[in-house]
């Protein structure tokens, strides 16, 4: 009769895994369609406080507070994209000036670096020009501003989604129960917390920067607003993006370097392990190595945009898994719980008897 069971549960086991495979193979396929759809899902998760806050409190009628909240949120994301395409653009047309100064900075450090000590004879030999040429770093800030208005032509149709996943009921809804409860709950309290607080670093960060005159500081906010998402890695990023703006300034000093790296990586390390664990607390569930391997994951499959949505998708899988008996262990090891079986916590009790 074990031995029934045993292989019963590897059946099941293998079925279990030739459909992630399966499902991880239509979600990489179909992406250009399903994630414009599950962004609206979450972007609507976020929007609806807003419009339940103005029809409870403001006493507006729902279908114009829905108006007016999709109006705010798509002038919002016009300004934004607006905005960091025109400074992408600009650094592709100033990059004539941003080669020199990297030349600039290039012979300055031959001059000054024992360079005959690690068989450099020469210095004249080290052409920068050939290592970065101009045409190839235009090229690049060229097709980074095609990326970005990629995204913005994929955040209209996200907006379309949106528009009518919150017209689709005009009426406020009761409380979801079960698990689309519990996944509604979970996953709005951490969108809204961490659009909140994703506002704040990206504030700050711009200030900061804008104080010390670091060109395209707005961009680098806007950098740092969305980055946020991306947990451990995110912040990392988005402290170290201005970093070669800010080397390639006219005569920088090293205390403006300095600033520039420390005071937003303080923002980061403030916001992201004293703020968010104090509003967020564990809601989630979910390991730091669940973390972090839910990123490889999403971010495979979906690139930039998986690892900004991969910790609700994480959330939402761990709730549903958990829900079942078969699957529960698996959960319990998303959230760091090593449970033991029903089996394995009965067999000393056997033996004792």
């Amino acid at each position: 009769m074990s031995i029934g069971k045993s292989e019963s549960r590897i059946q099941t086991i293998c079925l279990m895994l030739l459909c992630t495979i399966g499902v991880a193979g239509a979600l990489y396929w179909l992406q250009g369609i399903i994630v414009p759809f599950i962004l609206a899902i979450f972007v609507s998760l976020i929007l609806t406080p807003v419009v339940n806050f103005q029809v409870r409190k403001l006493r507006f009628p729902r279908i114009l507070a829905i108006l007016g909240t999709l109006l705010l949120c798509f002038f919002i994301m016009l300004i934004l994209g607006g905005i960091v395409s025109a400074s992408v653009a600009q650094l592709a047309n100033n990059a004539n000036v941003y080669q020199n100064r990297v030349e600039i900075l290039f012979n300055k450090a031959i001059t000054e670096l024992p360079l005959d000590k690690l068989g450099i004879e020469d210095p004249a030999d080290l052409d920068i020009a050939s290592i970065i040429p101009i045409s190839t770093t235009r090229t690049v800030l060229v097709k980074l501003t095609g990326s970005i208005i990629s995204i913005l032509s994929q955040g209209l149709i996200v907006m379309m989604f949106v528009i009518f996943l919150l017209l689709g009921s005009t009426t406020p809804t009761k409380p979801k129960e079960g698990v689309v409860g519990e996944i509604d709950r979970q996953v709005k309290q951490y969108l809204v917390v961490k659009v909140l607080l994703s506002g704040v670093t990206g504030f700050a960060v711009f200030a900061i920067l804008h104080f010390l005159g670091v060109d395209y500081a707005i961009s680098f906010g806007a950098f740092a607003f969305f980055l946020n998402f991306i947990p451990n890695i995110g912040s990392l990023i988005a402290t170290i993006i201005p970093l070669p703006v800010v080397l390639l300034m006219p005569d920088p000093s090293v205390g403006k370097i300095l600033l520039a790296l420390l005071l937003p990586g303080l923002v980061q390390f403030g916001v992201g392990n004293l703020l968010e664990p104090r509003l967020m607390g564990s809601s989630l569930g979910l390991h730091p190595v669940t973390v972090l391997l839910s990123l490889m994951f999403w971010g495979t499959l979906w690139g930039i945009i998986g690892m900004l949505l991969a910790v609700p998708m994480t959330s939402i899988m761990k709730i549903c898994l958990d829900r079942l008996e078969l699957t529960h262990p698996i959960a319990a090891l998303l959230a760091g719980r090593l449970e033991l079986s029903e089996e394995t916590k009965a067999a000393p009790e056997k033996q004792g008897a």
